[in-house]
């Protein structure tokens, strides 16, 4: 009898640890903005601007930076120039480019926090509307960008208790 009983036990611990196995972790690194401004825009062409080619390859050097790095989305604001510096990291993580608004930092910010709650995200937009960003993603002192700076990175990051931290690179 005590036989019959320990077979079944032993087949049911198997399956439940087995079940364990197969089940993807938890994403417990909390959640990562990268905020990138768009790359070199030719100044001569208009009012909506294509990128120059130096600017075509600081985009190409955005996606091959990026190749290791996981995304959960990309963003990008709807001008040609950040359009045209998103499509390299989009085309190579086969990943939709997704507009938004960057006229109503704090409403994005709150829309990024809400539906990225983890993970990563990159957001290409502009000397402008990137720090204002920064600042409502993490409520802390991001200085102005200098338009004629095309090399400027933020790394807002959220660890799992929601305290968050900035990091600026720089080419």
């Amino acid at each position: 009898m005590r036989l019959r009983l320990s077979a079944p036990i032993a087949t049911l611990a198997c399956m439940l640890l087995a079940s364990c196995a197969a089940m993807p972790a938890a994403r417990d690194d909390g959640a990562t903005y990268l905020l990138v401004r768009h790359a070199e825009k030719d100044v001569a062409a208009g009012k909506d601007p294509p990128l120059t080619a130096i600017g075509a390859a600081r985009a190409q050097r955005l996606a091959a930076s990026l190749a290791d790095q996981p995304l959960d989305a990309i963003y990008s604001s709807a001008t040609r120039r950040t359009r045209q510096t998103a499509e390299p990291v989009a085309r190579a993580k086969a990943q939709e480019v997704i507009a938004y608004d960057p006229t109503d930092a704090a409403a994005f910010a709150r829309r990024l926090r809400a539906e990225h709650p983890a993970g990563t995200v990159l957001v290409i937009g502009h000397s402008d509307t990137l720090p204002p960003l920064a600042r409502a993603l993490c409520a802390c002192a991001v200085a102005d960008m200098d338009e004629g700076n095309y090399g400027i990175r933020y790394r807002v990051h959220f660890d799992v208790g929601g305290h968050a931290s900035l990091r600026e690179f720089r080419d």
